[in-house]
């Protein structure tokens, strides 16, 4: 779709890192922009900063009730959603599946995948109706491909996030709405600080993500960029090809085949 005219953007994650560098890009395009967060004091200072055509709601991704109300909420203000970004997510927790604390399992599946699929059912039926609409669903690199002790529960979130937004693709495509997955490497967000405000466990137990030479706002342009390409994968670092080729490669040899 063309990005310049759709008018409401709704955002999950949208007070910080990748979800605040999709904001702003969205809203440098002329989109006005709902971003929803758990943090009420991170979002407060992002609505602060900014200007007119930017609206905030409080919003755990977990809460189906609070999605209603959220929507209902935005929609009253700015109108129709035209692109929704299921953004929110936390970090994984270092444990492997021998030994994890099943409610840490459940924390990151609740809030990694069924927090995508609650904004999917809130929206989704609307935009096919009108013909119209944009759904990004941010999934990660270890969607992909993963063989990292300790973020096995966050790959399976993740990996689902892969599966929800490609059968979406088929199923919204005739009706005009088109579906992306944002599938990043490492970006310097406040992804670990997130995590531990919401209980959650991070890998070692640090608080500090890896270096990375990718900016939310690079990112943010990357999926303007692959809406209006209608992309089904957007993807920030394709340097990091090698894991996925090694999935692939396995594949294709169980599968008789060559790359």
């Amino acid at each position: 779709m063309n990005v310049s005219e759709a008018r409401h953007a709704f955002i999950t994650g949208g007070a910080s890192g990748i979800g605040l560098g999709i904001a702003e890009a969205l809203a440098a395009r002329g989109v006005q922009v709902t971003i929803a967060d758990a943090n009420e004091e991170t979002l407060a200072a992002v609505l602060v900063s900014h200007g007119d055509g930017w609206r905030g709601v409080v919003l755990d991704v977990r809460d189906r009730a609070g999605w209603a109300r959220a929507k209902a909420e935005a929609e009253a203000a700015f109108g129709p959603v035209d692109i929704v970004v299921n953004n929110a997510g936390i970090a994984p927790n270092g444990q492997t599946f021998a030994d994890m604390n099943p409610d840490s399992f459940d924390r990151i599946i609740a809030i990694n995948l069924t927090g995508v699929f609650n904004g999917v059912h809130t929206f989704a039926a609307d935009m096919r109706d009108r013909g119209r609409g944009h759904v990004v669903n941010t999934a990660s690199m270890a969607g992909l491909a993963t063989s990292v002790a300790g973020t096995g529960a966050y790959s399976a979130a993740k990996f689902g996030v892969v599966s929800i937004s490609e059968t979406l693709r088929g199923e919204l495509a005739e009706n005009g709405v088109g579906v992306s997955v944002l599938c990043p490497g490492y970006v310097q967000t406040g992804l670990s600080l997130n995590t531990a405000r919401l209980g959650g466990e991070t890998r070692g137990g640090g608080l500090a993500m890896p270096p990375s030479d990718i900016s939310p706002e690079q990112v943010g342009d990357m999926v303007v960029r692959g809406i209006e390409a209608n992309d089904l994968y957007i993807i920030s670092h394709p340097h990091n090809w090698s894991g996925v080729e090694k999935r692939i490669r396995g594949l294709l040899a169980a599968f008789g085949q060559d790359l």
